[in-house]
């Protein structure tokens, strides 16, 4: 009798190949196409898992006065929202992320993709890594604006991403298409 080890790579007949994708803005139609293009050559039947963080409402106001010159901080008044103004802002962003994932998952199933979405409350890259792994997840794409600081230091989304995973993982550019995000001679390399 011989010892076989399992194939980790070997799926189940009808598998889906699942793809658990992290964006930081809602998907535009041209991230849609982006990703479904992706995919076209995959054998199996592609599942997409979308996660988009609920918007911190404390937190962007945190980062607008951090963002202030000092003097300028100095001489504005703090800002003061009430417990009752601050649980309704939270609901609202809520409901609109929700409503933002729910256009996501219904523009990639216009395709003839399958779709899954979540709103994530928590640590973005965290709540990435755990959907990989309860999906057994065959690749991983992170959608964001350019963070080039962030990217410069890897601690980025995506490189964050890459230390915790043993899957692919790939970065996109929201909103862009793949020429523009190749840069065709523009940018700093145009001067």
């Amino acid at each position: 009798m011989t010892d076989q080890t399992p194939d980790p790579d070997a799926r189940r007949p009808g598998a889906s190949y699942d793809v658990v994708v992290l964006v930081e803005q809602p998907l535009s139609p041209t991230d849609v196409t982006n990703l479904v293009a992706l995919h076209e050559g995959v054998d199996e039947s592609v599942r997409y898992h979308v996660l988009l963080p609920v918007e911190d409402p404390a937190a962007r106001v945190e980062g607008a006065i951090g963002s202030l010159g000092t003097g300028e901080l100095l001489t504005t008044p703090p800002v003061l929202v009430d417990a009752e103004a601050a649980e309704e802002l939270r609901h609202d962003v809520r409901e609109r992320c929700d409503a933002d994932v729910a256009a996501a998952v219904t523009a990639l199933e216009a395709t003839g993709a399958q779709a899954l979405g979540l709103a994530v409350t928590g640590e973005p890259v965290d709540a990435l890594v755990q959907r990989a792994r309860e999906v057994d997840a065959r690749e991983v794409i992170v959608l964001t604006r350019p963070h080039v600081v962030a990217e410069l230091f890897h601690v980025d989304w995506t490189s964050r991403a890459r230390r915790k995973l043993g899957v692919p993982v790939l970065h996109l550019l929201e909103h862009e298409s793949f020429d523009e995000q190749a840069g065709d001679g523009e940018g700093i390399s145009g001067f």
